[in-house]
């Protein structure tokens, strides 16, 4: 668009200015030229009116007298000046017998070069400015010797043509740039259209649209890569797929013996007084490893579940109400405050996934951050804001992505209950509904977490 545009101004500068020359030379020619015309006119005048017609040759005897100059006695120079024709001239001078005649000029501010040159022999003329006002002096020599007829011609009116000429051009130039632009505008969205719906296609499967498709497999250009694209991404969608089954299919597998782990090591803990001392540790680590294997599993699941494509069941939820009561679950306590005008805010959701992002934000906050210091309901940003802060110190900046990966864990996880699937789990399903989360710090300590969800009022 930019090289459009250039293109454009350049041409049309480049047009501008020919155009400028040609056309003020012309008329500052044609100007120059009338003014000259009118002066020599002018000047004929004043010499018939003070010469008379030229004295007839006689014969050869008298030849003397033939084309003799004599002045009528009875005519003045200043009133010849002033019945002169009426021009656009705005002074009229004659220089005359040495003396200098003029009605509204003053010879003074003629150049002094300019009266030499003419009272030489030599029309002349010369740019002026008088009182302000551009002028064009011209002047014509008579045919008395050292004689010489000045006038000076006003050039408002040419000035003012040439403004508005170059108004005009500089307009005309802006005005082709501005064509130039929106033309390349228009050429470079049809030629990137193509790459424009690569690049949504390919952000939407960066996102975990793995059924995203490029529709360009029939484009001249760009069909070989399109192509290239589906295929890759069908690949991926599949390879995902399966995995998915895998790990749904290992997870089920495992929960019938997990169960069984699980049921016998509560009865070795109902026990737990009758086992000898040197037994116990033993069983409450192999006790903690085991409720660490239960969540993996049905994280796992969870997992695979959203993986393998489950659409789940939206309805309609109050979310001040569904997050009050799976965060207050959670922590054992308190710890919700909803803003008034959140109260009557709902959404199309699935409620499950829901619960389980307000359920595994809390239990992060209580297990890896010192405890949950509220959890806040407020109307705002896509429609809702759900911020969780805990008391921890809070996440460094380059470890806020790698947090929302799977088994990705921040430094103060340490060896509590999680696996590092539960904050992976918590962007999944934030995505399927459509919203954003991102961590911050809170600004008296530690991290908060924000979820904005697309919600309406009731």
């Amino acid at each position: 668009m930019v090289a459009y545009g250039l293109l454009a101004l350049g041409l049309s500068s480049v047009l501008a200015l020919v155009t400028w020359g040609v056309v003020s030379d012309y008329l500052t020619e044609q100007r120059e030229s009338s003014a000259m015309v009118e002066t020599a006119d002018n000047a004929a005048a004043f010499h018939y009116g003070l010469f008379g017609a030229p004295q007839p040759c006689r014969p050869v005897r008298e030849q003397a007298e033939c084309g003799s100059l004599t002045p009528n006695p009875d005519v003045s120079v200043t009133n010849l000046l002033t019945s002169l024709p009426s021009t656009d001239a705005a002074a009229s001078m004659v220089y005359y017998d040495d003396t200098w005649y003029s009605l509204t000029g003053k010879p003074s501010d003629l150049p002094i070069d300019l009266v030499t040159t003419v009272r030489n022999g030599t029309a002349a003329s010369r740019r002026l400015t008088v009182g302000g006002q551009h002028v064009l002096a011209v002047g014509v020599p008579m045919k008395v010797p050292g004689t010489a007829f000045f006038e000076w011609h006003p050039l408002a009116s040419l000035d003012g043509t040439l403004r508005t000429l170059k108004i005009t051009l500089v307009a005309a130039a802006i005005v082709t740039a501005m064509i130039g632009l929106a033309v390349g505008r228009l050429a470079s969205t049809l030629a990137l259209r193509p790459l424009a719906a690569l690049t949504k296609v390919a952000d939407a499967v960066a996102r975990g649209r793995l059924d995203a498709r490029l529709e360009a497999e029939n484009d001249r250009d760009l069909g070989g890569l399109a192509r290239s694209f589906n295929q890759t991404a069908a690949d991926l969608e599949r390879r995902v797929a399966a995995d998915a089954r895998f790990a749904g299919d290992v997870s089920h597998e495992l929960r019938t013996p997990l169960m069984t782990m699980l049921n016998s090591m509560q009865l070795i803990q109902n026990h737990r007084a009758e086992l000898p001392s040197a037994v116990r540790e033993p069983v409450e680590l192999l006790g903690d490893d085991l409720d660490r294997f239960r969540r993996l599993v049905i994280d796992l699941l969870e997992i695979s579940r959203d993986d393998g494509g489950d659409q789940g069941s939206r309805e309609i939820v109050r979310i001040a109400d569904l997050v009050r009561a799976a965060a207050d679950a959670t922590a054992g306590r308190e710890v919700t405050t909803v803003a008034p005008d959140a109260e009557g805010l709902t959404l199309q959701a699935d409620k499950r996934r829901l619960e389980r992002v307000i359920a595994n934000l809390v239990e992060n906050a209580e297990d890896h951050a010192g405890g949950c210091k509220g959890v806040g309901v407020e109307a705002g940003g896509l429609g809702v804001i759900i911020t969780v802060d805990d008391a921890g110190p809070g996440i460094a900046p380059e470890d806020r992505e790698r947090i929302f990966q799977r088994f990705g864990r921040g430094e103060t996880s340490g060896r509590g209950r999680g696996v590092g699937l539960g904050l992976a789990i918590v962007a999944r399903h934030v995505q399927w509904h459509q919203g954003t989360i991102q961590v911050t710090t809170h600004p008296s300590g530690g991290a908060r977490f924000v979820v904005e969800l697309p919600a309406k009022p009731t």
